[in-house]
């Protein structure tokens, strides 16, 4: 892992490329059977589910220094955070149903439900807990010595990049027709034949093409074997 020097020459925080966006994921999710992990390396959050994950994978991890354990934000914090909130809202009634909503059990659902109704509140909601989430997130991250730094972003190929590639697959795919392009265009022979036919071979021609479409949900007759005694062979 990354490590940077102090003034004193002494090693320092560990420096962390941070996915944060999965690490807000972590920290938002409280739940007891979800277990989250930062990697000192990479900056990814895996996420571990009791009764999902393998047993023996999430005991590996714990137990690998590579993975930090990621304390998510209590429950109770995250209701402060909505009863904070609610204090901000000047509709009063949209603010005596969100009080009602957190009332009791499932009042998170409860307060995303009706905002779900009020786009613009919606959005000052969800920029207020983010602000909330990231500064939790800093403070655990400075706790444990940790630097975040920029992530590398995948790069994209450019075009003069591709072209090449595009151009060959173009030569090798030319005069080459697909089979849906080889059936289009026999099924349109056939309907030129069908046209230039004397009305008095219409009814031998349907026939013969009812023959074919009939043929086709035939089983097909299983080849004879060389060897006598084959049970395979048909009598």
């Amino acid at each position: 892992m990354n490590k940077k020097k102090s003034s004193d020459g002494d090693l320092d925080d560990t420096r962390v490329p941070v996915a944060w966006e999965a690490l807000e994921d972590a920290f938002e999710n409280n739940a007891p059977e979800v277990h989250s992990y930062l990697h000192l390396d990479t900056g990814e959050v895996i996420r571990i589910v009791d009764g999902i994950a393998d047993p023996g994978m999430h005991q590996r991890v714990m137990k690998d220094t590579a993975y930090l354990r990621i304390d998510p934000v209590s429950s109770r914090e995250q209701y402060r955070w909505m009863e904070r909130f609610i204090a901000s809202v000047e509709e009063t009634d949209l603010r005596d149903r969100l009080i009602r909503a957190i009332d009791g059990k499932g009042a998170f659902r409860r307060f995303k439900d009706v905002l779900m109704s009020f786009p613009v509140d919606r959005e000052r909601w969800f920029a207020f807990r983010s602000d909330r989430l990231r500064a939790c997130m800093e403070a655990w991250l400075t706790a444990h010595g940790i630097e975040a730094v920029e992530r590398e972003l995948p790069r994209v190929p450019t075009a003069d990049e591709v072209r090449p590639a595009v151009e060959r697959e173009k030569e090798r795919r030319k005069g080459r027709r697909s089979r849906a392009q080889v059936a289009e265009a026999q099924r349109g022979r056939i309907h030129q034949v069908v046209d230039e036919l004397p009305a008095r071979e219409l009814d031998a021609a349907l026939a013969f093409v009812e023959f074919l479409k009939a043929r086709r949900h035939l089983p097909r007759p299983r080849a004879k074997s060389s060897n006598p005694g084959d049970p395979t062979e048909e009598e």
